[in-house]
């Protein structure tokens, strides 16, 4: 670790900021020395910022409206600004208009949705992070081999039924450590997991644990299938939350990620923790008698975001800011295929991920 000084379901049409939004915290005195511990990494990963520009470089390249199936990430602050920019956002591809451009998002499709669009003849652009695309092709190996699939993650999360898609037979998901205790397969020594990739490393272990004591014979999926991005910004979490007297995660209710890394922040020593999408959103009484306070965001959060809180907290003499890195990311994924070339034919390299550092 090094320490370096630093200068629920969401609606369609997400809400603007609070009109309240100009009130400042104040500077109220504390026993000891006020001071941030500002995680890292955090905010943006590869898959996320990969999402985003696809839906940019699809309003530039093809103009407005260009439609996306739910949000192309789970932020209000990025899907309100990619819809002042001519982006609408549909619940399924039957609202979008024959022959027009839909992007899927980074959280994935089923096959089924893969055909309803091609049936409209939409011009369909997945924004699949390839992360997630990695278990969707597991699902299909595991499902082709015979084996039944116990999915670990949230029912009804986007993630979860584009996966469960693939392979709808062979799949049972599995919410939580609680469930692999009632969970029943139909052949014990032909079981393998898969997880969603935003969920806690910590609590997945536990299901997995309790599934193979139930199952011996239980297989691993070939690789980690929770993603680094997830995985680094709950260490990073970790490290800050034996320190900190309050934890502000900035990120959106129905971020898996983001949820989690309250989750951690307590687990892990936090006093409290709490989520905000926005800087006005802390609440003068969070900072009672709080010295220390840790920030963190979740990976699909713009950085804006992150230095509004950090100004906020400043104004209540918060301005000592000590960013805490566990990790250096510099992944970074491609484009789409159908947006890799521009108008004039040349491979389009621009967007590429890794905003996240």
């Amino acid at each position: 670790m090094t320490s370096t000084a630093v200068p629920l379901p969401v609606p369609r049409v997400p809400r603007s900021r609070r009109a309240e939004a100009n009130v400042r915290l104040q500077d109220i005195p504390v026993d000891g020395h006020k001071r941030v511990l500002l995680a890292a990494p955090r905010g943006y990963c590869a898959g996320v910022d990969r999402a985003v520009v696809a839906v940019e470089k699809a309003l530039e390249r093809f103009g407005a409206p260009v439609y996306v199936r739910k949000q192309i990430v789970h932020n209000i602050h990025v899907v309100t600004e990619l819809e002042a920019k001519g982006a609408i956002f549909v619940d399924e591809v039957d609202e979008v208009p024959a022959g027009a451009h839909v992007v899927f998002s980074a959280h994935g499709v089923s096959p089924a949705v893969v055909d309803a669009a091609s049936d409209r003849g939409l011009n369909a652009i997945d924004a699949t992070c390839p992360l997630v695309t990695k278990v969707h092709r597991e699902a299909v190996r595991f499902a082709r081999d015979d084996y039944e699939i116990l999915l670990i993650g949230h029912e009804g999360h986007e993630e979860v039924e584009g996966t469960a898609g693939e392979a709808p037979e062979h799949v049972t998901i599995v919410n939580s450590p609680a469930e692999a205790d009632t969970v029943e397969v139909r052949d014990p020594s032909k079981v393998v997991w898969l997880s969603q990739t935003t969920l806690s490393v910590d609590e997945t272990m536990q299901t997995v644990e309790r599934l193979r004591a139930r199952f011996p014979e239980l297989h691993d999926p070939p690789s980690d299938d929770i993603c680094y991005a997830t995985q680094n910004r709950q260490v990073a979490i970790k490290k800050v939350a034996k320190d900190a007297d309050l934890v502000i995660v900035v990120g959106s209710a129905n971020s898996s990620n983001s949820v989690r890394l309250v989750e951690v922040a307590l687990e892990y020593g936090a006093a409290a923790a709490y989520r905000v999408d926005y800087a006005d959103e802390i609440r003068q009484e969070w900072l009672d008698g709080v010295e220390t306070v840790g920030v963190t965001s979740g990976a699909s959060v713009p950085e804006v975001l992150v230095h509004e809180v950090l100004a906020a907290l400043a104004d209540a003499g918060y301005g000592d800011v000590d960013e805490v890195r566990t990790a250096e990311e510099d992944l970074m994924f491609s484009l789409p295929k159908e947006l890799r070339q521009d108008a004039s034919g040349q491979r389009d390299a621009r967007g590429l991920g890794g905003r996240s550092r």
